[in-house]
């Protein structure tokens, strides 16, 4: 078995208790929890009306609005977690192998 070293060079971070590494991280040594009522939508008609939402993302902050428009909430947040991590990263996109890097997205 051919043995393949996987690096990781960068983070991204889109969270209810931080948007990027340095928010997310002072919110956990903190102890901040993000979990409060809804505003995102009316939640009058659920049971349950407390969630963790992300609540100062702009998606327009990471990507354009044209593709801001046409994704979904949950892609926005994807797309800018990768943006963060490959910016974090340092690596210059135009300089290596695309084939041979990635970005993983990982639910927590």
């Amino acid at each position: 078995m051919e043995k393949r070293r996987v690096v990781i060079t960068g983070i991204g971070v889109v969270a209810p208790n931080g948007t990027g590494v340095e928010n997310f991280w002072d919110s956990l040594v903190h102890g901040r929890s993000a979990v409060r009522r809804i505003t995102h939508f009316d939640a009058s008609s659920y049971l349950c009306q407390v969630a963790a939402e992300v609540p100062d993302f702009e998606p327009t902050d990471y990507m354009d609005p044209k593709t801001a428009k046409r994704l979904a909430r949950f892609a926005q947040f994807a797309l800018a977690a990768s943006k963060m991590a490959v910016e974090d990263s340092g690596i210059d996109l135009r300089s290596i192998d695309l084939h041979r890097a990635g970005v993983i997205i990982e639910q927590g």
